[in-house]
């Protein structure tokens, strides 16, 4: 047994321009268009029927930002469980608003912890340890004159 599907989405628009009522011309318009998008529906997931409305969507002019606020009012809405609006969070590692205070006081214990184990490394070990050498000053004019001085009649 086989099974087919075709999903489709089609916008046909047609523009008839009224003449001397405007400053605008009709060649800012196309006098007809016709979009036609389909696909093979038998093995599409939820996914990709979004991408491919989103297609659709930015075929007939939307904006994609618009595009993506819409998607999220589908989650993010009073008529949606919280539960369900929380387990897309964690899906997308998102915080909520109503979480934030939470999460700062998680931000901030974390950055007392970091300060008290770099308080105890330095009391333990103290600075960075210093290459060899690293005592010196760097490379100035006056060294640089010197090795030139001392390399007189070497070429």
């Amino acid at each position: 047994m086989t099974y087919e599907a075709e999903v489709q989405f089609k916008f046909d628009a047609t523009f008839t321009p009224t003449y001397g009522t405007s400053s605008w011309t009709s060649d800012d318009y196309i006098p007809e268009e016709h979009y036609k998008i389909t696909a093979p529906a038998a093995d599409l997931n939820c996914k990709q029927y979004f991408k491919l409305f989103e297609k659709f969507m930015l075929c007939v002019g939307m904006d994609p930002a618009s595009i993506r606020s819409a998607a999220m009012s589908l989650v993010f809405n009073d008529c949606v469980r919280e539960e369900d609006q929380r387990k897309v969070c964690a899906e997308y590692e998102l915080t909520m608003d109503e979480d934030l205070d939470k999460k700062y006081e998680q931000w901030k214990e974390r950055d007392a912890q970091w300060a008290k184990m770099n308080a105890h490394y330095e009391k333990n070990f103290g600075s960075e340890p210093k290459i060899k050498g690293d005592h010196m000053p760097p490379w100035g004019h006056s060294d640089m004159e010197a090795l030139v001085d001392s390399a007189d009649g070497v070429a």
